[in-house]
């Protein structure tokens, strides 16, 4: 076949498709959307509320028991290499 009466076919077939394309929309009343957009939609009242910063404080008896926890910690970890 030749190359520039398959281009005919091709060009002649897209405004066939075209054509059906715009018949339906007609038919149908409203535009297609062929592609969506990824996220939430635009005007779109879901929107997420912030997090609560809240302070998170350790008290003075707790930070003691993590401190001596560790030291422990070392103590073991400088035995086995002793």
């Amino acid at each position: 076949m030749d190359v520039s009466k398959i281009l005919s076919e091709i060009d002649a077939e897209i405004k066939r498709l075209q054509e059906a394309r715009s018949a339906l929309v007609n038919i149908s009343g409203t535009t297609v959307t062929v592609t969506r957009r990824r996220g939430r939609p635009k005007g779109s009242t879901n929107v997420p509320k912030p997090a609560a910063k809240r302070a998170r404080k350790l008290s003075p008896e707790g930070r003691k028991r993590i401190a001596e926890a560790q030291k422990r910690r070392w103590a073991e970890s400088r035995k086995k290499t002793a």
